[in-house]
């Protein structure tokens, strides 16, 4: 799904667009941690699409997700092999230990928030509570690169080596999904460029005050390769470890970078 962006620097949203953007950001933040903390075993993963998707239209916004591209949820609902996509259904019960990712969009006033995380059901294991740990420790570490002047593999970089510290740091090895990552966003869930979660810097389009991404490490407990299921959409890996998932929407800003998608 990567390719290479033609133009010289990210678009920029003005102020008062990215406060719009962070309006939509924030409903997606509620809807995420609503799902959290209604999560429990016994429930499916459709119960928690209902969840989010009752917070989404209760603030006056649209689930970014339903109808995408074919697309059946309001969020993507992955549980413990499954890296990224799964389709909420009724099937999926969770028990516990599982390691659920949510991954959640609304639309709002026409402008996109994309965020997801991570969490246990119940008490996680060892492995599988520093992998959840590490994958927020490197989204809140890579998303540092995202600065005016930067590029856009800068940010690619900072992940990959927050990645490689955060096994010495979490006492794990990981990998990087390869072929996933984040993406531009704004009007639009996915718009250019594509933003690997590895690679070299001081490549791609320049990043600039006003310039969104939407950062998202996957990282697993084995393998970097997966496998798509027959759904079309349900990313598994392909060793059968477990993975998580996190993402924030970013501004870059003469500040700092700024998380368009808050959450308590």
């Amino acid at each position: 799904m990567g390719f290479r962006s033609k133009k010289k620097m990210i678009p920029a949203k003005t102020p008062t667009e990215l406060d719009a953007m962070e309006a939509a950001g924030a409903i997606v933040g509620k809807a995420l941690q609503a799902v959290r903390n209604e999560a429990k075993a016994g429930m499916t993963t459709l119960d928690l699409d209902q969840i989010a998707e009752e917070v989404i239209r209760s603030h006056g916004a649209v689930p970014t997700f339903k109808g995408y591209q074919g697309f059946p949820g309001s969020i993507c609902a992955s549980v413990n092999d499954v890296i990224v996509h799964g389709i909420p259904n009724k099937e999926t019960v969770l028990k516990e230990g599982d390691l659920v990712s949510i991954d959640c969009g609304a639309t709002l006033d026409g402008w996109v928030g994309d965020s997801a995380w991570s969490f246990g059901i119940g008490e996680l294991d060892t492995r599988a509570q520093a992998l959840n740990s590490a994958t927020e420790w490197v989204l809140m570490e890579g998303l540092k690169a995202m600065v005016p002047g930067n590029r856009l593999t800068d940010v690619s970089h900072a992940l990959e080596l927050a990645t490689r510290a955060a096994e010495k740091k979490f006492g794990v090895k990981l990998g990087i999904v390869d072929g996933y990552g984040g993406h531009g966003i704004g009007h639009t869930m996915h718009e250019e460029p594509y933003l690997a979660n590895e690679g070299k810097p001081g490549k791609g389009p320049i990043i600039q005050a006003g310039s969104v991404l939407a950062i998202e490490p996957m990282l697993t407990l084995g393998s970097v390769d997966s496998l798509v299921l027959d759904d079309d959409w349900t990313v598994v890996t392909d060793d059968e470890s477990w993975a998580a998932h996190w993402e924030h929407t970013v501004a870059a800003t003469d500040d700092g970078p700024r998380i368009l998608t808050p959450r308590n």
